[in-house]
């Protein structure tokens, strides 16, 4: 069974510490040849305190899931989930400081951990409150994110739900209008009412939103396309769709 909290690998490791994915442990095999990069590593284990524990290559090799450690496999700390509750606290708080505007992004079984650093990166930096995720079928946390998001995982609150309609319904109760992005919608986002508290749904990767997420959003908004090309991928839709939240925030507030 696959460990989500291993990264094997120097370069892995190396770039797993450049962005900031606090490490539990380095296991290092017992007999390594002391490279550039395996001192790098020990360099920024040290500055970080992480404790670099030496084995044999036969245990690395029992660990390994890919059968690539390089001599080395690095033990992240489980990543720390908010709950629903931190992040509408959050909200509540840039709502009242921000002439009622606050933005939280729920993201509907997007699948490529990658995405959901890129996201989250683009939504730390627009000042949303949170990220939404499903704790099933959905991605998670990884080394992936960590790298993806360019550190701004370690600066926004990320919670997982069990279920993504009835937490659409519960942030409608705090306030939140729900904006389901689609191409199906009639209106492109720069016609919708991006603005004040919103809850902006991005869809998985191939299918999009879900039926039954569908039916819990107030309104729907699709990103202009003139070129013939396919759509862009959630994580750069996400993107345009929240700058245009801020955008219309800052209009309002004029």
């Amino acid at each position: 069974m696959a460990n989500a909290n291993y990264i094997e690998g120097k370069r892995p490791i190396i770039e797993a510490f450049r962005a900031e994915m606090p490490m539990r442990r380095i296991f290092m095999a017992d007999n390594i040849q002391q490279d550039s990069q395996v001192k790098d590593i020990q360099r920024k284990a040290r500055q970080n305190g992480v404790e670099v524990k030496l084995v044999s290559r036969k245990q690395l090799d029992e660990m390994s899931e890919r059968g690539s450690h390089q001599g080395l496999i690095a033990e992240a700390m489980p990543f720390g989930y908010a709950t629903l509750r931190d992040i509408t606290d959050a909200a509540a708080l840039a709502s009242a400081e921000n002439n009622g505007a606050a933005l939280v992004v729920v993201l509907d079984h997007i699948t490529d951990s990658g995405n959901l650093g890129a996201i989250a990166r683009s939504a730390e930096i627009v000042g949303a409150s949170g990220l939404i995720i499903p704790n099933k079928r959905s991605a998670s946390v990884t080394a992936a994110t960590y790298k993806s998001s360019a550190g701004a995982i370690n600066h926004i609150k990320i919670g997982r739900v069990a279920n993504i309609v009835q937490t659409l319904e519960l942030l409608k109760k705090e306030g939140f209008w729900v904006c389901g992005s689609t191409e199906k919608a009639q209106q492109v986002v720069w016609d919708a009412p991006l603005h004040g508290k919103i809850a902006l749904v991005m869809g998985n990767e191939n299918d999009g939103l879900a039926d039954l997420t569908m039916r819990s959003c107030d309104f729907f908004a699709k990103l202009p396309q003139v070129g013939s090309v396919g759509s862009l991928n959630v994580a750069q839709a996400a993107t345009a769709m929240m700058y245009e939240w801020m955008r219309q925030c800052a209009e309002k507030a004029k």
